[in-house]
């Protein structure tokens, strides 16, 4: 397996579960014009499909296809919903927290949503570097206690922040002018996922980072020691 192909496998979930409907969705309502309901409509086909083959024939859920899908669902129902624009502002935001929720609560089950999305960036497409996660994460390292609590504390950053972010935007679209809010919120977006990956990346991934090439070179040394005891082992034999 070459390193772009490895990358690739490793975005792969993010790409078909949560680029592509989110994708779709935008060029369908801002490139030709379809209504929003029918852009989320048909932005709900893959997430549709991969939570259904997830339970039919992997027999389990796809976390993130089924998240994706639960938010365009309550969108579509949303949709119907006109009139007040400071209940329009706040709809966005009420959507958006579905998804902090869906992260929150998948660190409490022990499956942090958020890893996919950091794999990949620690990684680097490295087979040795994704050995080394594999080791950690199944346990069968010495730092996998350590490292567990890291990845947990990653997803559980961005779950808080995310949720902060969409009551700071719901108590604003209330209280603060609708013009003022049409800008602010973006402002207040934009804000949530800078703290969200300075505090992440100091929390957890920095020091995940350092585990991983800390286990990749023991397990390098095991290796080596390995081949040279091997050899040294045939030739007393010889």
């Amino acid at each position: 397996m070459t390193k772009n192909s490895s990358v690739l496998d490793n975005f792969r979930p993010l790409i078909v579960d949560v680029a592509v409907p989110l994708g779709s969705y935008y060029l369908l309502k801002g490139g030709f014009g379809t209504s929003t309901f029918a852009a989320l409509a048909w932005s709900s086909v893959v997430p549709a499909v991969r939570t259904l083959w997830g339970l039919v024939r992997e027999r389990r859920t796809n976390a993130l296809a089924g998240l994706i899908l639960v938010v365009n669902v309550v969108s579509l129902l949303l949709s119907f919903v006109s009139g007040d624009p400071r209940l329009m502002l706040a709809k966005d935001s009420g959507i958006s927290s579905v998804v902090a929720l869906g992260i929150l609560v998948s660190v409490a089950l022990g499956k942090p949503m958020m890893t996919a999305g950091m794999k990949p960036f620690l990684i680097k497409g490295d087979a040795a570097r994704e050995a080394a996660w594999e080791r950690l994460a199944s346990g069968a390292a010495a730092d996998s206690a350590a490292f567990r609590r890291k990845e947990r504390a990653f997803s559980l950053v961005w779950g808080a922040v995310l949720l902060a972010e969409c009551v700071a935007r719901v108590v604003g679209a209330y209280t603060v002018p609708v013009d003022t809010m049409v800008w602010l919120g973006t402002v207040v977006l934009v804000g949530a996922f800078a703290v969200a990956f300075v505090v992440s990346g100091g929390l957890a991934v920095e020091p995940m980072g350092r585990m991983l090439t800390a286990e990749a070179q023991a397990q390098a040394r095991i290796e080596a020691e390995g081949r040279k005891t091997g050899r040294s082992a045939v030739t007393v034999a010889a």
